[in-house]
């Protein structure tokens, strides 16, 4: 196919090269394919017409997300380590977010605005595209500030892994933010923005919403697009709102739910979305709140208490506490376990962050950024992982895959036990984290005690982003020993998002 102003005949760069009879013949004894030197010349002929389709995809135009607002390119922060990059992005003269200022989690894209996901193996790259959030937010009249810095590849509970340096803790310095959206929950409890977009694969939203005492909220799954994007594992990735208030929380969540034209595979096309900010404050009398017995399994004494106090007063609104039981709730997060860690192997090795054998949108440029670094410096990852894609890649090797897939089976199942519990609760609640804030790691700290701190994961949480459920995070006060945030979680029916934050409105005005 000729592009428009180029003469026919001229030579074109070739996309892939034709693999010799040397390549094709190793591929096999690698693969041990035990092909004949019959069915190798075979195939070496067939290829040539193969490769003509490569050819063709290589020269049409590639479609591009819109970018609908002019911008400048910024410069990158040096003071603040919650922020990757500052910018001055405004958006729309009206809207539900106007006047609203706003911070972008640096693992989502930002036209012309340098993207680096907290990991040296992506730094220098700049997308050309606006992932389907950003032109939501500034649709609405949202005024971006700037990326927010978050953990190396999003794959880490703890704030220290981000090539930028460590993200603190607001309320101390030598304590943890939470990870991975570190910066954007710091940014957010410090009033440097209002709000900020966040993304949560195993608490990465609500983690640092709890220690950092702000709202954080993981939505159904698939009610904001994922769009332009970076990816942990296509089966649990979210974005979601994360504010100082549920009632900003509302706002932001209405903005951006919402069907993106089949870009997404995560999504089901929805109807119509809730007007969150016109009914998130609705008299909540009458409701019934379970609280999950399991939930409360291996907490901290001063987090117990601090969320028993704060649901104590629930029934000044008018709402009914039950306790509920619900036993796979303990073996929820070892479900989860090989969904992330295979899943996340998969996604990086295969997809480099962008996903793989979807339908979907996606972003090229990206996916080839991330490719050459994955492939020039894979040591320049941090402690946790490595871990990770060694146990990935032995697990591929050994097991093939087995378990994440007995995983995927098991996540109906965990599932259901949920969905059977709130037929007789309109929410689920529990504390967020089992404990508050633990330090940051020093230069001098062990290899075992890097790790530690990026594996900072609460039983309370990855449940739902393998079953999808919503669950939002909201301060419930602070630890009488450390003095630090306590964060209290409200889980809802799939899609009933807008109970969610009926009832956290209704904890946060007690």
């Amino acid at each position: 196919m000729e592009k428009a102003g180029i003469p026919p005949g001229l030579l074109h760069a070739s996309a892939v090269l034709q693999p010799t009879k040397a390549e094709i013949h190793q591929l096999s004894e690698d693969l041990d394919l035990k092909c004949t030197v019959e069915e190798e010349e075979a195939f070496y002929e067939h290829y040539k017409g193969v490769l003509k389709s490569y050819q063709t995809v290589y020269e049409l135009p590639d479609p591009q997300l819109p970018v609908r607002y002019p911008r400048l390119p910024g410069q990158r922060e040096q003071v603040d380590n919650a922020w990757y990059w500052r910018c001055d992005i405004k958006g729309a003269d009206s809207g539900l977010l106007a006047g609203k200022t706003v911070a972008i989690k640096d693992s989502i894209a930002v036209a012309g605005v340098p993207m680096m996901n907290g990991t040296k193996l992506l730094e220098g790259y700049t997308p050309e595209f606006d992932a389907t959030v950003v032109t939501r937010v500034l649709d609405a009249g949202g005024h971006i500030l700037g990326k927010a810095a978050c953990d190396d590849m999003c794959l880490s509970g703890g704030s220290w892994s981000s090539s930028t340096g460590p993200i603190v803790n607001p309320c101390d310095p030598y304590k943890d933010a939470g990870g991975s959206s570190s910066g954007c929950a710091s940014l957010v409890a410090r009033g440097i923005v209002d709000m900020a977009i966040g993304a949560d694969q195993g608490g990465s939203i609500r983690t640092p919403a709890s220690y950092c005492g702000i709202v954080g909220m993981k939505p159904t799954y698939g009610l904001i697009p994922y769009t332009g994007a970076m990816g942990g594992a296509v089966t649990i990735d979210h974005l979601g709102p994360m504010t100082r208030t549920v009632e900003d929380c509302a706002l932001l969540l209405e903005a951006l739910a919402g069907f993106d034209d089949d870009r997404d595979p995560r999504q089901r096309p929805i109807d119509s979305i809730p007007p969150y900010s016109k009914l998130f404050n609705r008299d909540v009398s009458g409701r019934k709140v379970g609280v999950l017995t399991e939930g409360f399994l291996g907490v901290d004494a001063d987090v117990d208490k601090c969320v028993n106090e704060k649901l104590s007063k629930l029934s000044e609104a008018g709402v009914v506490l039950k306790d509920v039981s619900i036993p796979i709730h303990q073996v929820g997060t070892d479900i989860f376990v090989p969904i992330t860690v295979e899943g996340s192997h998969a996604c990086g090795s295969h997809g480099y962050g962008t996903g793989y054998l979807w339908k979907g949108y996606y972003p090229v440029t990206l996916q080839e950024a991330m490719a050459r670094g994955s492939t020039l410096r894979p040591y320049d990852l941090p402690i946790n992982l490595k871990m990770r894609r060694i146990l990935g890649e032995y697990m591929r090797r050994n097991y093939q895959n087995k378990f994440y897939a007995r995983s995927q089976n098991l996540v109906p199942v965990l599932k259901k036990a949920y969905d059977d519990a709130l037929k007789d609760v309109d929410v689920l609640v529990m504390p967020t984290m089992s404990k508050t804030a633990e330090s940051l790691p020093f230069t001098e700290s062990t290899a075992k005690e890097r790790l530690a701190a990026c594996m900072e994961i609460s039983n309370n949480l990855a449940s739902f982003d393998a079953t999808g459920h919503p669950a939002l995070s909201l301060n419930a006060g602070y630890s009488g020993q450390t003095g630090l945030p306590v964060g209290l979680q409200v889980v809802g029916r799939l899609y009933d998002d807008l109970s969610v934050l009926q009832i956290a409105f209704a904890i946060e005005r007690v």
